[in-house]
């Protein structure tokens, strides 16, 4: 056999070599993610034989409090709205890839009154969350930051889904009607089109981010610094996504005021704005649905501190992440005066 022949026969046998080797490798990983999709599985499993699902107390038709009967108030709807911390939502994603809720506001909208309240969630609140494997395959559930419920989703549909179930279920199975997400995108697309949104900065850390953001001055926000105003918390601070939420009302209602004035000289303010805004958000809304509420908020006298509840519970800061825990007892009458009514 000439030279070149045995360096071939080589060649093919060091592929083969190769080949082999891959294939094991494959099959390593491959048995690797098998017994950790089962490890996880029975941890999970485990956990839940001693994990206590919360009372769905609020899945009554009626129910009884302080010596009192309520029942849902159906004119009130209960729409979820989620921010998103990524930019488009025009995509499905797989696991892990599709954000997180990095703000939660319930809307209690008054149809017959043609009024919006607004029920602040904090992200870190601790209470069971559906998880999944990265193919999404569903595990179980287990206490988790309610900011992931979005993550194990598919980036859209699924993900506002597992978060409205998670909120469903920390607010004693509250029935929700509808959801919204909208991206980080969208914060400047809303703000610059009611102008700019006028706020006071209350906190040092801002002007890092931005300059003209420097404590004790009132500023009105353009384009990228609402959302640095909005999204900004420090992570070497505790509990700063907590405290984060003064900054979200401030802004809220700053926004409100802004878009009141600039709808006093364009009656269709709102729907440009809504427009402006569809390629940011998911829903499960009609426009008409949506248009309704938006329209609430806008008649709303003047939203303010009153129209602003949050929801009642304590701060904790571990070795690894800050945790809030919801006050279940002070959390009942808060739902009930939200969302329910006195019956005889």
């Amino acid at each position: 056999m000439n030279d070149r022949g045995r360096k071939w026969k080589r060649f093919k046998a060091a592929a083969a070599v190769l080949g082999v080797v891959l294939l094991a490798g494959a099959a390593g990983v491959t048995v690797h993610l098998y017994r950790q999709r089962k490890a996880q599985e029975a941890e999970i499993a485990a956990r839940q034989h001693s994990l206590e699902e919360p009372e769905q107390f609020l899945a009554e038709n009626v129910i009884e409090y302080g010596g009192k009967k309520y029942r849902r108030n159906s004119y009130v709807k209960a729409i979820l709205c989620i921010g998103v911390d990524r930019s488009g939502l025009g995509e499905k994603t797989t696991t892990g890839f599709g954000g997180q809720s990095d703000g939660l506001f319930l809307l209690a909208q008054d149809t017959a009154r043609n009024t919006v309240k607004i029920l602040m969630i904090p992200r870190d609140t601790m209470t069971r969350i559906t998880l999944t494997d990265l193919s999404g395959n569903v595990l179980g559930k287990d206490v988790q930051h309610l900011t992931l419920a979005y993550a194990y989703g598919d980036g859209r549909e699924l993900s506002c889904e597992y978060t409205v179930e998670a909120v469903s279920e920390l607010l004693g199975g509250l029935t929700i009607d509808h959801y919204m997400a909208v991206d980080t995108d969208s914060i400047s697309v809303l703000n610059d089109g009611v102008g700019g949104v006028t706020v006071t900065i209350e906190e040092p850390g801002l002007a890092t981010r931005d300059p003209e953001l420097k404590l004790g001055e009132t500023v009105t926000l353009k384009g990228k610094q609402a959302e640095t105003f909005v999204r900004y918390r420090d992570i070497h601070q505790d509990n700063t996504a907590l405290f984060r939420m003064d900054r979200h009302q401030q802004y809220m209602e700053g926004f409100f005021a802004a878009l009141k004035t600039k709808a006093a000289e364009d009656d269709s303010i709102l729907i440009r704005l809504l427009d402006s805004i569809q390629d940011h958000m998911v829903t499960d809304m009609q426009k008409d649905q949506y248009l309704k509420a938006a329209l609430d908020v806008l008649n709303t006298q003047q939203l303010g501190s009153g129209d602003f509840y949050t929801l009642p519970g304590s701060g904790v800061t571990t070795a690894r992440y800050d945790e809030f825990y919801v006050d279940q007892e002070a959390m009942i009458p808060v739902i009930l005066d939200l969302f329910y009514r006195e019956i005889e």
